[in-house]
């Protein structure tokens, strides 16, 4: 199928899922489930495709770009969004990029955070979904519901009964009665007991040009600031950075209210796949082998007397005594304690943290960067201290400081440092001085990772306080 190109959608902030989850590292990018992350989870499943075209924000495009190159994909397209507009103008940009490549091109629209344990069934699905496509059918995915959840929309579909399917993979492509918001517990054990609702999954399969006809006709705004957005785009390494001017214009607006709610080509093919979208910690649990106690246990823990928990651990010794159904999430600057019936609430931490400006919620500890990363050790009054991985032939920028002076010390590997024009090299032990002021860089000429200890000192020891003048990210 050279025509068909997996779309990963990858805007999502996963809030509910703090401490681990954070603004500018997000859930897609951890590994929660298995020893990939959930975007390269989501990359993985239709390998047999086109390489991905991807969609997110300019604060992950290295993040992303690293993870599929992890896996050995590289992207057709890694498309940049200046300003977040919803999943419609979103797959408008993908879908003008498709047709660059095929002008028959089918998308298949995948969100990078969702869990699907049975890969060769949603395969199986997904071409039953091709095949409506090649007839300019917009196919959506309901999920077979497992119980009255109310986190979810859901599908009315017609003509297919999950009550009345003797398999799971009985199940065909029908019309759509009409999409519905999140219920209320009554509401949605009714939609379940009936047998034709379906949860909305979020997951498309149509023509790139399919798609674009329907929003000229039903939200010509959207499709003609997005394409504006698009036409007027550049080049930045790999990858597409979309017209932020034109972008901004364009109107907020999910897939299901812009099109897929107004056009009369729009199809349901309900699935049973074990689907999740772990949009919570007790979705988490639900999906990870558990203990003789119902426990899941990530990281160095002992459960004592303790039922039905969800216990993890980034750095230390956590012990549970006497406790059932809590969630305990430890990272190395934050502890977090629920109840697992109390779990979406966390989302009211995150707004705490953001209206006290705090960092928690935005950054770990630990800030990967494309260079590397490096580990916020220790801070205080005027001094702060950072442990930095580089990668084998990375460098950071060349730059200077106004309010700061930094002293690095080579932990393992081999350090070529240049200060004010005069180049150095380190290695294990060997230390430099740099004064505030003074114009510098930092280069890995080996094939170990560097690592090095950096003290800064001085009043003011923001990350903005960098000044750049030469950066091979265009950062």
């Amino acid at each position: 199928m050279n025509n068909v190109f997996t779309v990963i959608l990858s805007g999502g902030s996963g809030i509910r899922l703090w401490p681990l989850s954070r603004k500018h590292y997000p859930k897609q990018f951890l590994k929660l489930t298995s020893n990939y992350t959930m975007l390269q989870e989501t990359a993985l499943r239709l390998s047999g495709f086109n390489n991905p075209i991807a969609v997110c924000n300019e604060n992950h495009r290295f993040i992303l770009a690293e993870q599929l190159h992890e896996i050995g994909q590289e992207p057709t397209s890694i498309i940049l969004e200046p300003v977040a507009r919803n999943t419609a103008p979103a797959i408008a940009l993908a879908a003008f990029r498709a047709l660059e490549e095929n002008e028959n091109s089918i998308l298949v629209i995948l969100a990078a955070d969702h869990v699907i344990e049975d890969t060769s069934g949603f395969q199986s699905a997904v071409e039953q979904a091709v095949e409506a496509a090649q007839n300019d059918a917009l196919v959506t995915f309901g999920i077979v519901p497992t119980g009255p959840e109310t986190g979810f929309g859901y599908i009315q579909g017609v003509g297919v009964n999950t009550k009345d399917s003797n398999s799971k993979n009985s199940l065909e492509i029908c019309q759509i009665e009409k999409f519905v918001e999140k219920p209320d517990l009554e509401t949605a054990k009714s939609y379940v007991e009936s047998g034709n609702y379906y949860w909305n999954s979020g997951m498309f399969v149509f023509k790139a040009q399919a798609y674009l006809n329907e929003l000229k006709q039903h939200n010509p705004e959207m499709y003609n600031t997005s394409q504006a957005a698009y036409n007027n785009a550049q080049t930045d390494l790999d990858f597409v950075r979309v017209n932020k001017a034109d972008f901004e214009k364009c109107p907020d607006d999910s897939i299901d209210y812009a099109v897929m709610e107004q056009t009369s080509k729009g199809l349901l093919l309900p699935i049973d796949v074990n689907w999740n979208d772990i949009g919570s910690f007790s979705a988490l649990w639900q999906v990870l082998d558990k203990d003789d106690q119902g426990n899941v246990n990530l990281g160095d823990i002992k459960n004592i007397d303790s039922k039905n928990c969800l216990v993890q651990s980034e750095n230390q010794f956590v012990a549970t005594i006497g406790v059932e159904d809590l969630v305990v999430i430890g990272t190395k600057d934050s502890i977090l304690v629920a109840h697992k019936n109390k779990v979406q609430n966390v989302k009211k931490v995150v707004a705490y943290l953001n209206k006290t400006n705090r960092t928690e919620h935005l950054l770990h500890r630990e800030v990967h960067r494309p260079w590397g990363k490096y580990d916020s050790v220790d801070n205080g009054h005027r001094y702060q201290v950072k442990r930095i991985t580089v990668k084998p032939g990375a460098s950071l920028s060349k730059q200077m400081h106004y309010h700061r002076a930094e002293h690095w010390v080579v932990v393992s590997g081999t350090a070529v440092v240049e200060v004010n024009g005069k180049k150095s090299i380190l290695s294990e032990n060997q230390s430099i001085y740099i004064s505030i002021g003074s114009k510098h860089q930092l280069l890995n000429p080996g094939k170990l990772p560097l690592e090095i200890i950096e003290v800064q000192s001085g009043s003011y020891l923001g990350e903005d306080d960098i000044v750049r003048f030469d950066d091979k990210y265009n950062r």
